[in-house]
């Protein structure tokens, strides 16, 4: 069964909700899940709402015509989806493949409804992985020489393949500011919590050396201040003198999975609405 999903965020003023579930009412839509919030520092109103289409009177390409003078109405900045299209997704990687495994089982579980074409490497280590799940693999070797250059060719690859979301499973790399302006809030990052603390080579090492008695993994879309973007999850796990440095890697690595797993479900669930590089995430 189809159904639409509608992502609204706008001043908040009497009406809004009101305004919205008639929309779907008076069109012979059944709503199955909605959520709002209002940030009364900002006086911001966030919506999700979803309904089916089976009985819904207008037709899915015509949704979004016949929306828009209610959006106008309130100022709205609003997105429409289907849960019928499946966003594609491409997954960046490096060396280490543990989250890279974890999407794709949860992808081949079907946890995860969306489409994979093509894994984007700079080192050789996930070929086998991607041979494994039968998926496209293209190896873009980086150094500051030729950085910009391939970016160019593999912006141009992820446009003739549609794709939707980049997932950056422990892509040691970072992203010019060409890359991340062509995928605005469509590039997910997963890094340890130690930041800004323990910077630079081998953060567990230099964890492991002060002690530290938490260890944690962040989730967050990729803006142009590096690891600074709007945060979608967080988790930690405690540790204490105990802990060998190979405890932490092993800690910080189930965490990274965990997290990252939970920003892209929650992205491809339509349920993140970003502004003033925060999120709001819809239950």
């Amino acid at each position: 069964m189809n159904k639409a999903v509608l992502l609204i965020s706008c001043k908040d003023r009497k009406g809004i909700t009101a305004s919205i579930t008639d929309f779907v009412f008076r069109n012979n839509g059944n709503i199955e899940h909605a959520d709002q919030h209002i940030d009364f520092q900002s006086n911001i109103f966030f919506m999700r709402i979803e309904w089916s289409l089976e009985t819904f009177k207008i037709p899915q390409k015509k949704i979004a015509k016949n929306f828009l003078p209610l959006a106008e109405k309130f100022s709205m900045s609003w997105n429409l989806y289907f849960i019928q299209e499946l966003p594609k997704i491409a997954i960046f990687t490096s060396k280490h493949t543990h989250c890279l495994y974890d999407l794709l089982l949860k992808i081949k579980q079907k946890i995860f409804k969306c489409e994979i074409p093509l894994i984007i490497s700079n080192h050789s280590n996930a070929a086998p992985v991607a041979k494994e799940f039968g998926i496209k693999f293209y190896k873009f070797p980086k150094n500051s020489q030729n950085k910009l250059l391939t970016e160019k060719k593999e912006i141009k690859l992820l446009k003739k393949e549609k794709i939707n979301l980049v997932v950056l499973a422990r892509y040691m790399q970072t992203l010019t500011k060409q890359f991340i302006s062509e995928f605005p809030n469509q590039i997910i990052n997963i890094h340890h919590s130690f930041l800004p603390a323990f910077i630079g080579r081998d953060p567990y090492t230099q964890a492991y050396t002060r002690g530290v008695k938490i260890i944690g993994a962040t989730g967050h879309y990729v803006t142009e201040q590096l690891d600074s973007g709007p945060i979608i999850e967080q988790d930690i796990v405690r540790v204490n003198h105990r802990s060998s440095l190979d405890d932490l890697k092993r800690e910080g690595q189930e965490l990274e999975r965990v997290v990252l797993n939970r920003a892209v479900r929650w992205h491809l669930e339509r349920k993140i609405l970003v502004y003033d590089n925060k999120t709001v995430v819809f239950d």
